[in-house]
């Protein structure tokens, strides 16, 4: 099948005009949910390139990112089985599943460090949750199905392969600083409308 890449075309464009008028993070998160809610809707646009599982760990493929960096568009594929560390943002974040279903767990800081575990919510195709330093911004997802892949689209207020974030230790509360990187060295083109599906 021939990804519908005018699908995600379109989406980072209103998403484009979304941030030039609303530089409100509430109104971001509000509209840009329904936009990404609208992406999500339909599994046939995503490029197989950018849907591989790793045997080893999850993959993070940057799909775009706007040219000021205030915001990067995601596909995360897990494999079976697989999960992040407890890990923060620092922008906020949207997460919308795509195919299959993943556990989202949030954890609270308390004011010594220490990490108290929340609610785990089961995410499937078609929703979209939200991250934010504002309100609950550390979490863990993992995919939730034990015998084939998931894949989830993650619109984030930055770009977040190169934001300063951590991960943290369950038991202890324990902050590790990273940045992630992406796990691929392309990303899909989206301006070519010289084929019938691209256009």
């Amino acid at each position: 099948m021939t990804a519908r890449i005018s699908r995600l075309r379109g989406f980072v464009a209103d998403f484009t005009l979304l941030v030039d008028e609303a530089p409100d993070e509430a109104r971001i998160i509000a509209e840009g949910g329904a936009l990404l809610e609208g992406l999500i809707a339909h599994d046939d646009w995503l490029p197989a390139a950018f849907a591989q599982p790793d045997p080893q760990r999850y993959r993070q493929y940057l799909l775009h990112c706007d040219p000021l960096e205030r915001f990067s568009v995601v596909s995360f594929v897990w494999g079976p089985g697989q999960q992040t560390p407890v890990h923060d943002h620092r922008v906020w974040g949207l997460v919308g599943v795509l195919r299959g279903a993943e556990l989202d767990r949030h954890f609270t800081r308390t004011a010594d460090g220490a990490l108290l575990a929340g609610d785990t919510a089961r995410l499937e195709p078609g929703q979209v949750a939200v991250v934010s330093p504002s309100t609950s911004d550390v979490h863990q997802v993992s995919n939730a199905l034990p015998d084939r892949p998931s894949i989830s689209i993650h619109v984030y207020g930055a770009n977040i392969g190169a934001q300063p974030r951590a991960t943290y230790d369950p038991a202890t509360g324990a902050e590790r600083r990273f940045i992630s990187g992406y796990a691929n060295e392309t990303v899909p083109n989206l301006w070519d409308r010289s084929t019938p599906t691209a256009s």
